[in-house]
């Protein structure tokens, strides 16, 4: 696979895929693996996946075989309030805060912070230029102040190319610990749902909320494919029925200007007077 051009983040889990499955069948026995797989009570989407993963083995050992099709279900998650996702951010070392933080405020995947180095960080700016996985486009992303001021002091002492995060997989598990132990300590069962992939689809959703722009959003995202950025379309308008806002009303140029400034977006007008809202 390496020397058809597969990347290691495309290798790696085809190879976790194939372990798993030579532990239980013999993968020189396609149709035994097909049997192995039809008897078992995995989701179709991961079925999907060690079919993809197995196909691969076939074609390099020369076996026949008809692919079996299992088709993933797609259904619409409920997004975790922002006020949990800080919640848990906030209890990590700032490593892993900056790397989090990165995910919620960029849209960034987990491999994609795993693989920052300093010479995707434009200082001067305050963006970062990853290199986007799964054949997505190039993207430029701005930091937010204090998110790039934690970075400035992981950098330090940082060489140009050195990665700055934990691998991909490290990330995710000092999530779900972190989560979990946030959960038991305040009593919020919900937070132990949270994914670390989730904050990516809360970037995205608020993405799309904020603009109605779905090109914007694919680039944003790093989508390939526009298909993969409708599903923020259904996340957006339930994000819409659960949110409360904050309203104000005012009538001069110097009020309008202020309210704009701190974040409240412009509703409507009637007669002298303008109504603005934003999220609590």
């Amino acid at each position: 696979m390496r020397n058809d051009g597969y990347s290691e983040n495309t290798i790696a889990p085809i190879g976790t895929r194939l372990r798993n499955l030579t532990k239980r069948v013999d993968l020189d026995e396609p149709e035994e693996v097909k049997r192995f797989l039809a008897g078992t009570e995995w989701s179709n989407g991961y079925k999907e996946n060690m079919v993809n993963a197995y196909n691969h083995y076939a074609v390099v050992h020369g076996l026949s075989w008809k692919r079996p099709r299992y088709q993933r279900a797609y259904s619409i998650k409920r997004l975790p309030l922002e006020a949990d996702i800080d919640l848990i951010i906030r209890y990590t070392k700032i490593k892993n805060r900056v790397a989090f933080r990165l995910i919620k405020e960029c849209g960034l995947r987990p491999i994609e912070v795993s693989e920052l180095t300093p010479a995707h960080i434009d200082l001067d700016r305050g963006t970062v230029h990853p290199e986007t996985a799964k054949g997505g486009g190039a993207r430029v992303l701005k930091l937010k102040k204090d998110t790039l001021a934690m970075l400035v002091r992981l950098l330090v002492d940082k060489s140009l190319h050195e990665n700055i995060f934990s691998k991909s997989k490290s990330l995710q598990k000092n999530w779900c610990r972190l989560r979990n132990i946030l959960a038991e300590r305040y009593g919020k069962t919900e937070l132990k749902q949270i994914r670390l992939y989730d904050l990516r689809h809360f970037y995205g959703t608020m993405l799309y909320h904020e603009t109605k722009d779905l090109v914007h959003v694919q680039r944003k995202m790093g989508h390939r494919n526009i298909k993969s950025t409708l599903t923020y379309i259904d996340l957006a308008d339930f994000r819409k029925e659960e949110e409360e806002y904050i309203s104000k009303v005012v009538c001069t140029p110097e009020q309008i200007q202020q309210l704009i400034e701190s974040g409240f977006e412009y509703v409507c007008q009637r007669h002298d007077l303008v109504f603005f809202r934003k999220r609590k």
